[in-house]
Parts: C-alpha cells; structure tokens; sequence
C-alpha cells in the first residue's frame, strides 16, 4: 500500500502549474518580431524554436517531481493489533530413576519407559499453544533449568529430546542424583516464571512418579514460595505404586531391571489445591492425555499485542528524476540564449 507522509506539498503544484503557464507562453512568442509588417514576411522557424518549449516544460516536470518527493510517498507495511491467549508455563518433569518404568509400554514398543511417555505428550502439549511462553525444569535429586521461558517451541523440543534419566547417558551417577527433590524441582520453576513480565497469568506444570526423599526445600515450603509468587501448580502423579519392570540404558546394553516407584499422591494434591491448581493421577496414557489436555483449557489470559508500522521510503527517485529534470532545463535555457547573443 502506497501513501504519503507530508500530502499537503501537493498544494504548491497550484502555483507551479500557474507559472508554468507562462513559462510556455513566453517560449512560444519568442523570436517574433516587434513590427507589425514582420508577420507578413515568410519566416523558417530554426530547430531551436521549434523545440524552444521543451525547456520550460522539463523544469514543470521536474518541479512536479520535487512536489512528489517533498510529499514523501512511502511503502506502507500493514499494521495490526492482534489479542492472544497468552500464559508462561514452566513444566517441570521428573526424571529420577523410577521413570525409567516400563509401565506405560505397549506390546509393539517395549522400550517406552514412563519418561519417553512424559516428553512425547510434553511434545504434542506445546504444539497446542504456540502463543504461551514456555520453560523447562528437570529434577531428580537436583532440580536443574533445561530451557528458560520461551516462544522458540521448536528450540524447546529439541532441548526436551535431551533430556535423560541420568545415567542413561552412560556416566556414573550417586544414588542422590536418581532421587526424587519435588520441592526444589517445584521453587525452580517458580523462580524461573518470574522472568515472565509480559503476562498475568503463571502457571507450573509438575510431573512426578515420587515421593520427595531428596532436597533442600520441602514441598511445604515450596507451596509458600508458589503462593508468594501467585503461581498456580497443576500436578500430574505418573503411573502407581509397586515394582515395575524398568529400562536401564546406562553402562552398555540397555537392560530390563526391577525398580521400585511410590506415588505420594496426597503431597502432590496438597501441592495443587494449595496453590488454586488442580492434581491429576496418570496411571495410563490415555489418563495424562486427558489430564493435559484439561491443562490445555485452563484459564487464558488476554494480552493484547501491537505491531509497530514499518515504511518503505520512495522519495529518493523521484528527488533525482527532479534534479535531473531541472537540471536538463537549465542546460537548454542557457544553450537558447547563448544562440540569439
């Protein structure tokens, strides 16, 4: 879309056009004789009064010329004021030992432990919301950030694809890191939403298949730090009690082993009702299907977002057709004269 940032300069085209008009006229009756019996002698017009209107008429074009570039037509880039559904969002998943459980396998992937479950619905989640900021905390016995607030989802899920069991990767690990710190997994993430400025509304996503054994701050007192922050937990309780049959993938061949898992359901639902969130216990797929996709509808926050008009100037070619144009003007003029001297 083509505009102008200055149209009042196309007013003096009024007074351009008007000594134009004489500019024109006097070029036509020069070189014609003062004496009234000089009509009625034959003349040969030269080539220079033929053309002697061209001059004045490339300075109206170039004056025209100026008028445009004075008016200052530009490119206009559309502007829009768009409203979205705007939340941050730090999900903070468990990745102690006991997620190594092959509970939630089907007969055709055996190798599906309950965190390859975790990050695949993690996935499709944040393929839901592409306009909520979104982090990433990772807890054992340590709680670590992954991934800060972010709109870069695609930057998230590669990120989340990293994410392991830790000694899966081989190295050697204490028996504290494959423990389970849900209340300094929990003050990580509400430390981590503070950044998120631009938004009213925070919101923690916590997955565990636990019980806190590990840690410095308790779940009591991260539940204080959540409600301090006005950030509300939507916990998510992973499979059930018992043994289960695991995927150990560190120190060589992948192996099946024994691990023992204890869901403390009652911490993680005093966690959520505490701070105005909701617990939901996932003993299936389909059941953390359902539980995020109730996530996915929680309460929206409108942020009302504007764009910045962007312009393309175009000025500068007609600025030179001008000078151009009038400087052509002067060269005739002066060639005219310097012809009748």
């Amino acid at each position: 879309m083509i505009e102008f940032g200055s149209p009042w300069a196309f007013l003096l085209l009024f007074p351009a056009a008007v000594s134009a008009w004489r500019m024109l006229r006097r070029a036509r009756s020069r070189g014609v004789a003062p004496l009234p019996m000089a009509a009625a002698l034959p003349r040969r017009a030269t080539i220079r009064q033929r053309f002697s209107w061209l001059a004045p008429a490339l300075f109206a074009a170039g004056v025209v010329c100026g008028t445009v570039a004075l008016a200052r037509p530009r490119r206009a880039f559309p502007s829009s004021r768009e409203t979205r559904d705007a939340v941050a969002i730090e999900m903070a998943i468990d990745v102690s030992g006991s997620m190594a459980a092959l509970d939630f396998a089907t007969d055709s992937r055996r190798d599906r432990t309950r965190l390859d479950v975790v990050k695949k619905k993690f996935r499709q989640f944040v393929e839901k919301r592409p306009d909520d900021l979104i982090g990433l905390v990772a807890f054992g016995g340590y709680a670590t950030t992954r991934c800060p607030l972010t709109a870069d989802h695609a930057a998230l899920c590669e990120i989340l694809d990293g994410v392991v069991i830790p000694g899966d990767d081989g190295e050697p690990v204490s028996e504290e890191e494959t423990a389970t710190a849900i209340g300094d997994g929990l003050v990580m993430a509400v430390a981590r939403l503070a950044a998120a400025t631009n938004v009213a509304s925070r919101v923690v996503v916590l997955l565990s298949d636990g019980e806190n054994n590990y840690g410095i701050a308790t779940p009591a007192q991260a539940v204080a730090v959540a409600k301090n922050a006005g950030v509300k937990v939507y916990a998510i309780g992973i499979g059930s009690n018992g043994r289960f049959p695991a995927l150990w993938r560190g120190g060589g061949a992948p192996r099946v082993v024994p691990t023992l898992a204890r869901l403390d359901e009652r911490t993680l639902g005093a966690i959520a009702s505490e701070t105005g969130g909701r617990y939901f216990n996932a003993r299936t797929k389909g059941a953390l299907d359902d539980a995020l996709a109730e996530i996915d509808a929680l309460e929206k926050t409108a942020v009302e977002t504007s764009i910045r008009i962007r312009y393309g100037e175009l000025f500068a070619p007609w600025l030179a057709g001008c000078a151009a144009l009038i400087l052509a003007a002067l060269l005739l003029a002066g060639a005219s004269r310097r012809s009748l001297v």
